[in-house]
């Protein structure tokens, strides 16, 4: 599985692809010099259950602990993944 990241303007996503062909994605908003609100996350049906949103979060994570970034999580699943997940909660928005 590949997750590349990609951002044009105040928006932004993060792509998993499986043999070249979308398996899922993530989408933000820059909210601010050190803020991105994770608005959506979507995976095909065919790739439920391969911890594909975790990987696609974790990758946004990763980006913002580089950019020394803040994550709002609007979306549903990753608001529940910061929720659970003490790993990642440095990056927080609180």
């Amino acid at each position: 599985m590949d997750i590349v990241l990609k951002e044009s303007g105040a928006k932004g996503y993060a792509l998993a692809l499986e043999n070249d062909k979308r398996a899922g994605a993530m989408t933000y908003s820059v909210a601010g010099e050190h803020l991105i609100i994770i608005d959506h996350t979507e995976v095909g049906a065919e790739h439920k259950g391969k911890d594909i949103g975790r990987q696609l979060l974790y990758k946004l994570v990763d980006m913002a602990r580089d950019k020394n970034l803040k994550i709002i999580p609007l979306c549903p699943f990753a608001a529940a993944m910061f929720k659970r997940s003490e790993d990642i909660k440095d990056v927080l928005k609180l």
